[in-house]
């Protein structure tokens, strides 16, 4: 017999029909996930394109450069509250946010030239703020008016001073400090540094000594009451953890009336509260507008403990400070 070649059965049409849909359905599968692809790529690029950048400008006087600071959320290296609607900042309920605690943050260092003082001699305090690479910060975003807060307080936080530097161009910070009683104090550097283009708000602390016979101060008792210079302040409110309580500052004159302030710093007041034990910082910037008179803040304590509160005002063209003990429980 011949030899034959054996065929294969024929394919059922409905086979062949199953097979010609699901193909079909995986091409338009492949062409929907290739356009969505394209769509997610443009809308990153996109928003890539239109997100701003901070570009440094020289502020005129050839000592430093500085921007106008971007809006920040406060957290980790920014001891800052700057709430002025009652709502809490991520950074307000973070005990990490307190400032001042360590030489190095955010891959930046405060490098003093000297840092032992004699009692109640005046003399120059000099440092630079070290970046990423060693070399020094030169370009600074202006915060209340100034590119760099300079804050320094005995650690049983008494002595406060807050003042500020100026800068060289090399970036060297510079000011006369006198520090007027023996004992270990408290130097803490408050700015927003750009590095890169971007805005680095950080706050760095470093221990100074005054050589001598030291002697503590207790701290004073809780008090919702003060004086200065004349001037009787005082405040409602109670600083709680956890969530932004107000505390409304309330300054008399020597004539016993509400004093006139003014605008210091680019605000009504400024509040600097410090940690008994530690020093640790927080810097509240109170709302725009007085309310009744009064200046408001929103403060929430990064923990419990005792604070004291330093609130600086002004009144006729002088800078005048309050000081207060809390207790935060």
């Amino acid at each position: 017999m011949p030899d034959t070649l054996e065929q294969a059965p024929a394919e059922p049409k409905s086979d062949r029909a199953s097979f010609r849909l699901a193909a079909f359905g995986a091409v338009v599968v492949l062409v929907l996930f290739a356009g969505y692809g394209i769509g997610r790529l443009n809308n990153s690029v996109e928003q890539a394109q239109a997100a701003p950048v901070p570009v440094p400008a020289a502020d005129g006087h050839g000592a430093h450069s500085a921007v106008s600071a971007a809006p920040h959320d406060d957290t980790g290296t920014a001891p800052h509250q700057h709430n002025a609607d009652g709502t809490v900042s991520q950074g307000a309920l973070n005990a990490d946010s307190v400032g001042g605690l360590a030489v190095t943050a955010a891959g930046l260092t405060l490098t003093p030239e000297a840092t032992t003082f004699k009692a109640g001699e005046r003399q120059a305090f000099k440092f630079k703020i070290a970046g990423p690479g060693g070399a020094p910060i030169t370009t600074y975003a202006v915060v209340h008016d100034k590119p760099l807060h300079f804050v320094v307080v005995r650690r049983d936080l008494t002595g406060f001073q807050h003042l500020h530097p100026t800068m060289a161009p090399d970036g060297t910070w510079s000011i006369d400090l006198a520090l007027a009683a023996p004992g270990s104090y408290r130097a803490i550097t408050d700015f927003t540094a750009v590095v890169g283009g971007q805005q680095t708000p950080v706050t760095l602390g470093v221990d100074l000594t005054v050589t001598g016979n030291y002697v503590p101060v207790a701290l004073p008792a809780p008090v919702t009451e003060a004086t200065a210079d004349g001037f009787k302040i005082s405040y409602a409110g109670t600083p709680k953890t956890g969530a932004t309580q107000p505390l409304l500052m309330s300054v008399q004159g020597p004539d016993g009336k509400p004093a006139t302030l003014e605008p210091y710093l680019a605000a009504f007041g400024h509040l600097v509260v410090l940690r008994e034990g530690d020093v640790g910082y927080v810097h509240v910037h109170p709302e725009p507008q007085l309310v009744d008179g009064a200046v408001k803040f929103w403060l929430a304590a990064p923990g419990p403990g005792r604070y004291r509160m330093f609130f600086d005002f002004q009144v006729a063209g002088q800078v005048h400070t309050a000081a207060f003990t809390t207790v935060v429980k």
